[in-house]
């Protein structure tokens, strides 16, 4: 775990996406301790028309540079961890690319260990704690 899906406009150039899924795996590496080499990321880049998104909502307002950014992961983790890694991702990506911190929106899902499957047809984190 996890896997994150990364949706962002083509605007950005090509090599800009490969660099928030590098920002986004090596900030879970370290908040949520995520194991070496388990990158699992899917990116899309998007036509400004398929990104449908309100000019603000609770009082933030977006542009259209926005980042969604969508990991699921395996429940276990504290809402202050889950806050943690919220501020921690953004903060490095407005550090590392001049991102604008109210254009990073992330969402968690979180699933039990028996939703796993990373290959081979094996259900690997069913017996693991």
């Amino acid at each position: 775990m996890p896997l994150v899906r990364i949706d962002l406009s083509n605007k950005h150039p090509q090599s800009f996406a490969r660099q928030v899924g590098d920002i986004v795996y090596n900030v879970m590496r370290e908040q949520i301790n995520v194991p070496e080499d388990d990158k699992f990321q899917i990116i899309t880049r998007h036509d400004s028309m398929e990104l449908n998104i309100p000019k603000s909502y609770l009082g933030i307002e977006y542009s259209e540079g926005i980042i969604f950014i969508q990991a699921t992961i395996s429940f276990g983790r504290t809402v202050e961890v889950k806050k943690s890694l919220y501020k921690a991702i953004c903060g490095a990506l407005v550090q590392a690319l001049g991102v604008r911190p109210q254009d990073v929106f992330i969402n968690l899902l979180e699933v039990n260990k028996e939703n796993w499957s990373f290959g081979n047809g094996e259900m690997q984190y069913a017996d693991k704690d």
